[in-house]
């Protein structure tokens, strides 16, 4: 068996998608299954990750050769808005190209039982979901660089922390918000901080942020973001899965999430806090109170504990045979 597996944009394209088609290539490599970067019909199945024109081009071309193609669903217009500067106005237009490139493949790959619910209403293809799983050997000692970078960033125990590109999204005005109403608590943010490609409002809640945030900038040894934080803060409003908070979850840390659907799988008070905002009204008071509780170092042990137990099951070595399996079915 050989697949095409081709990732559109690869020289540009950061952040998630990026770590799950190098998680996906790791996990071809201990199958043992045979692949190229290059797109290419002259393989047994067409494996796309990103759906641009070209990818389009390739998949309508393997449809008409009998190549399988599978297509992930790494893009919806759900999570695609505030992003970065112009995806709001991008974000419309997005959800019927999609479709149509969507329903070019024989199977779509869904990241999590939430993306396959969304993307059920793209395109009638078989869906299958496998996460973007977590590469337990790329935290393998990150606890040896503690001390280094809560000196390189000035932080405190127990420090709030993210990890990720800086939008929107992702609940930076929560973030923020937070610092804010928890002076007494450090904040960080690590992951890339271009702000020309941030809208206006990003760029206002990072500047005037206040001075128990810090957003690093690139960190060149992600392991040191999760030596120095202990509470894991993802106050996203949109996420397909989350590969940050399954490698927060690996590296033991206690988690504090939005209550959104695509964090059901986690059990509230045994493998994170879950803040539901509409059950409170003022919704930094309802974070502040998970980020308070989580100052008692016993329960971030027992919360943390549970998580990396958790997950275990999402470990490339437990994920890689679907993948076998899924394009053997084809």
């Amino acid at each position: 068996m050989k697949v095409s597996h081709y990732f559109e944009f690869e020289d540009r394209v950061t952040g998630g998608i990026r770590e799950s088609v190098v998680h996906q290539r790791k996990m071809l490599d201990r199958e043992g299954i045979a692949y190229t970067t290059e797109p290419t019909l002259d393989a047994d199945v067409f494996h796309c990750n990103l759906m641009g024109p070209r990818s389009v081009w390739y998949a309508k071309r393997a449809g008409d050769r009998g190549v399988p193609v599978v297509a992930h669903t790494h893009v919806t217009a759900e999570d695609f808005g505030d992003s970065f500067r112009f995806t709001n106005a991008l974000a419309k237009p997005l959800k019927p190209y999609l479709s149509r490139a969507y329903g070019l493949a024989d199977a779509l790959v869904c990241p999590s039982e939430y993306n396959r619910g969304v993307i059920e209403g793209y395109a009638d293809a078989p869906t299958t979901v496998i996460s973007n799983g977590v590469d337990r050997e790329k935290l393998a000692g990150f606890e040896s660089l503690e001390a280094e970078y809560r000196e390189r960033y000035e932080l405190d125990p127990p420090t709030v922390f993210l990890v990720g590109h800086v939008i929107k999204r992702k609940g930076l005005a929560t973030f923020v918000d937070l610092a804010r109403r928890l002076p007494d608590v450090d904040f960080a943010w690590f992951g890339p901080l271009d702000l020309s490609l941030k809208g206006r409002e990003t760029t206002r809640l990072i500047e005037e942020s206040p001075d128990n945030c810090t957003f690093t900038g690139f960190v060149d040894d992600v392991r040191g973001a999760f030596a120095a934080g202990d509470v894991f803060l993802f106050p996203t409003h949109e996420e397909n899965e989350g590969i940050a908070l399954l490698e927060a979850m690996t590296a033991g840390k206690a988690v504090v999430v939005r209550d959104i659907e695509t964090f059901s799988w986690l059990d509230d008070g045994e493998e994170c806090l879950k803040v539901d905002p509409t059950d409170a009204d003022d919704e930094t008071a309802a974070f502040a109170d998970a980020i308070r509780r989580l100052s008692d170092p016993a329960l971030r042990e027992r919360l943390g504990s549970n998580a990396a137990t958790r997950s275990e099951s999402f470990s490339l070595d437990a994920i890689a045979e679907r993948y076998r399996s899924l394009y053997e079915s084809l």
